[in-house]
C-alpha cells in the first residue's frame, strides 16, 4: 500500500472515480442503516430487524451509551456517513495533490468513523454482552472505507511531504496553491541534478 501511494504516477490516480465510487456507495449504505436505526431510537418504528441477536439490537440502541448525546447516536452516524459520501464524491481527478485539504477532511471523517466503530464493537462485546447486527454491519462499512480510502490519503500526505522536502510551502500545497521553490534552493537542486 505504501509503495502505491508513494508513487501515484505509476499506479494511477488514487483519486480516480473508480477508486472513490465504492467508498461513496458504502457510505450511502451506512447512512441508510443508521437512518433505519435512528427511526427506532426516535420511536417511529416499534422494533429493529436483527437475525443474529434477537432483542440485542434493542438493548444496544436504548442503552445509556446510545443516549449519552442530545441526539440519538444513530442519527449522528447517519449524518457522518452522508458527509463522508459527499466528501468522497467531491473534487475531481488528482484531488490528492490539487485539493489536499479536501482529502484531509475526508480522511479525518473516515478515521473518526472507524475509531467510533471500534468503541461500539467493544462496547457490544464487553459492556452489553450482546450485539446489534445492523450496528456491526455499519462498523464493517467504516472499517472497509478506512481501508479503501487509505491510498488516496497516503498519496496526499506524500504530496505535502514532497512540497516540504523541496523547500516549498506546505501550507500553500495543502490548499492546492502553487508552491514555488525558493531561488537559492532551486539552484542547489539544479546543481545536484547536473552532477
Amino acid at each position: 500500500m505504501a509503495n502505491r501511494a508513494a508513487s501515484p504516477e505509476r499506479t494511477g490516480d488514487p483519486s480516480a472515480w473508480r477508486r472513490r465510487a465504492p467508498v461513496v456507495c458504502l457510505a450511502l449504505v451506512g447512512c441508510a442503516i443508521a437512518t433505519y436505526l435512528t427511526l427506532y431510537q426516535w420511536g417511529v418504528t416499534v422494533g429493529v430487524w436483527d437475525p443474529l441477536f434477537g432483542r440485542g439490537s434493542e438493548i444496544v440502541l436504548t442503552s445509556g451509551l446510545a443516549g449519552a448525546l442530545p441526539i440519538p447516536d444513530a442519527a449522528l452516524g447517519a449524518v457522518a456517513y452522508l458527509v463522508e459520501a459527499v466528501l468522497g464524491a467531491a473534487g475531481g481527478a488528482a484531488r490528492w495533490r490539487r485539493r489536499p485539504w479536501l482529502v484531509a477532511a475526508f480522511g479525518a471523517l473516515v478515521a473518526a468513523l472507524a475509531l467510533t466503530s471500534v468503541v461500539l464493537v467493544l462496547a457490544q462485546a464487553f459492556v452489553f454482552h450482546t450485539g446489534c447486527t445492523l450496528c456491526l454491519a455499519s462498523a464493517a462499512i467504516s472499517f472497509a472505507n478506512a481501508w479503501l480510502a487509505s491510498d488516496e490519503i497516503a498519496a496526499s500526505v506524500g504530496h505535502l511531504r514532497r512540497a516540504r522536502r523541496e523547500g516549498g510551502s506546505v501550507w500553500r500545497a495543502f490548499w492546492g496553491l502553487p508552491t514555488p521553490v525558493p531561488a537559492a534552493r532551486g539552484r542547489k537542486q539544479r546543481r545536484r541534478h547536473a552532477r
